[in-house]
C-alpha cells in the first residue's frame, strides 16, 4: 500500500524517523537530490520528499 503525507516541515521528520530507529539506505545518491531514502529496521527502504524551489511557487 501506497501512503502519501505532506509534511511542513521534513527534516524534522527525517530526524524523527532516525531517532526511530530507521538508517540512511545507500541508493547510489549524488547528495543534491530532493529526497531521502531511510530504511526501517526490517531493511524497508521509503522515500521523504523535500518540495524543490523550481517546482513550488
Amino acid at each position: 500500500m501506497l501512503r502519501r503525507r505532506i509534511l511542513s516541515e521534513p527534516e524534522a521528520e527525517i530526524g524523527r524517523i532516525l531517532a526511530l530507529g530507521a538508517r540512511r539506505a545507500d541508493v547510489g545518491r549524488r547528495g543534491d537530490e530532493s529526497w531521502t531514502v531511510p530504511a526501517d529496521p526490517e531493511r524497508n527502504g521509503f522515500c521523504v520528499v523535500r518540495p524543490k524551489p523550481t517546482l513550488v511557487g
